[in-house]
């Protein structure tokens, strides 16, 4: 069962200037939404199979999507992440059912290579109900730099028989890093963590 979505949100952050410091080049952000129909809204099911294809289907739209409103390549794509906010008639397992088993896969398509876990949230909201979409660099978890989050909110959304479902990418790390830890540079994208 292909997603019923209603709309898709992209939105773009760009950072140029942090505590009276330019940033160069500036650090970009790339935030695509997705809010659909709940198909177990109001009613539980065992078998979430349907949510599970939707994930998949979701991750490479949104993952596109982010790319493209970066105005990258997706070999230049740098940290990734993911957050779902189902609507008061689903409940959490539909976040997990959408986020976890196959979303990943075409996120890390859309990105070219992602050898690390994409880190990601989820809630239950009503309408403007906002998360934090946490991040990480895509091929290294240990990439201090990286450890960042964008705030996810669609104002009339999710309602009761909805999820947001959001994807972040990023073409950087955070304005200005300087706590130390693994660089870019070192970074060998072999297990995930170096």
């Amino acid at each position: 069962m292909p997603a019923k979505i209603r709309k898709i949100i992209v939105q773009t952050d760009e950072v140029r200037v942090e505590m009276g410091q330019e940033v160069n080049p500036p650090v970009r952000k790339a935030l695509a939404m997705a809010v659909i129909e709940n198909p177990f809204a109001g009613r539980f099911e065992q078998n979430l199979d349907a949510l599970i294809a939707i994930g998949e289907e979701l991750g490479g739209l949104l993952g596109e999507r982010c790319v493209q409103a970066l105005g990258i390549t997706p070999g230049q794509a740098e940290s990734y992440g993911k957050a779902a906010i189902v609507g008061e008639g689903g409940e959490l397992e539909h976040a997990a059912a959408i986020l976890h088993p196959k979303l990943g896969a075409p996120l890390r398509v859309a990105v070219e290579k992602g050898a690390a876990l994409v880190p990601s949230s989820k809630k239950i909201g009503g309408l403007g109900a906002a998360i934090d979409v946490p991040l990480g660099h895509k091929d290294a978890a240990y990439v201090r730099s990286h450890f960042d989050a964008m705030e996810a909110r669609v104002a009339d959304a999710p309602r009761a028989n909805e999820i947001v479902v959001a994807v972040v990418v990023t073409a950087g790390g955070r304005p200005l890093p300087r706590i130390g830890g693994l660089t870019t540079a070192e970074i060998q994208g072999k297990d995930g963590l170096r």
